[in-house]
């Protein structure tokens, strides 16, 4: 049994000595291992274990030589990588670069253009400006307004109030002595305008009719809140002539050729048209200035609720109502004006 064993460790140890083919490889060092710690305890003598050559198979250093060449040339592409990354990133950058100089140049470039659109554009705009004014100039009349007559009416206008402060305050005597001055202001500016040569303007038939309406309504208000005149003849009257009032402003509008600015509309040397009372509406202020001159002097010359008066009242407002319808019916009572070629 002994000499059984010995045969086969003699066997096994003989084929490390024996010349080394691609078929030997097929054992591995730890195997060969192995069996010599299994047989070293039934062998008397020690086996030296040197002699015992660890070997490579030719195909996994032709493998492991492989993979190293491959790792070199991985090595060489993520360089080569690398450095197109670096050379892509440089070109991105210096196309940015380029980018916002293009930029920068479009928006000086537009900025300069704007720049010149808007001088452009202003300078249109200033002269179609002139160009308007001109034919303005050309459609509207001008004229000066500072004459005689309309400073007599604006003098009218601005004594109405205090006139009616005096009625107010029962100084009956100022008030009469007032209102005979308003008078003769009314009848010398008429003459005025009428005789003397540039003194009639077109602003003077608004202005001479809106006085004597200021006027005769300061004197209605004021002599019916000292009960001397009728409420119900006041507001007739003030009623009427606030309705010619509006309508003035009317056809001062619809007279006023575009643009129809505030400043051209409230603009009184630009006479746009021009009014023409009626003949029963002259009748109807004088006989309203008649009654208010006369109820006026009642508490003067002591004949306060005169029969008379009262006959004097019915008069005016059958009147005042006759010269209402009369601005309803004619179509003499205004015209608009055009400029004269």
């Amino acid at each position: 049994m002994k000499l059984l064993s010995r045969c086969n460790f003699i066997k096994h140890v003989s084929l490390l000595y024996r010349p080394i083919t691609a078929h030997d490889y097929t054992i591995s060092v730890r195997e060969y291992v192995t069996i010599l710690s299994n047989r070293r305890r039934h062998i008397r003598y020690p086996v030296n274990l040197s002699v015992i050559s660890c070997q490579y198979s030719s195909d996994d250093k032709k493998q492991f030589i492989t993979l190293e060449k491959k790792t070199h040339a991985l090595k060489d592409a993520l360089a080569h990588k690398k450095e197109q990354l670096k050379d892509t990133e440089h070109r991105i950058r210096q196309k940015g670069e380029e980018i916002v100089r293009d930029i920068k140049q479009q928006k000086e470039l537009t900025g300069h253009k704007l720049k010149v659109k808007k001088e452009y554009i202003l300078k249109d705009i200033l002269e179609t400006k002139a160009k308007v004014k001109e034919r303005i100039e050309e459609v509207v009349e001008k004229e000066n307004v500072y004459t005689i007559p309309n400073i007599l009416c604006f003098t009218r206008i601005a004594m109405s109030p205090y006139l009616g402060y005096t009625i107010f305050q029962e100084h009956y005597n100022l008030a009469l002595g007032l209102l005979v001055f308003a008078g003769v202001t009314d009848l010398l500016d008429g003459w005025i305008a009428r005789n003397w040569k540039g003194q009639s303007t077109k602003m003077g038939s608004f202005l001479d009719p809106m006085a004597d309406k200021v006027l005769i309504a300061t004197l209605f208000v004021s002599l019916t809140y000292q009960n001397l005149i009728p409420l119900s003849l006041t507001l007739l009257i003030v009623g009427r002539d606030l309705a010619l009032v509006v309508a003035g402003f009317v056809i001062r509008y619809m007279s006023l050729p575009p643009p129809r600015t505030l400043s051209r509309y409230f603009d009184v040397t630009h006479a746009t048209a021009q009014l023409a009372p009626t003949l029963i509406s002259k009748v109807n202020t004088a006989i309203q200035l008649l009654l208010v001159g006369t109820t006026l002097a009642s508490p003067v010359f002591g004949y306060v609720d005169h029969p008379a008066l009262q006959a004097l009242c019915g008069v005016t407002a059958a009147s005042t109502v006759v010269s209402a319808i009369s601005y309803l019916v004619s179509k003499d009572t205004y015209k608009f004006l055009k400029k004269k070629s």
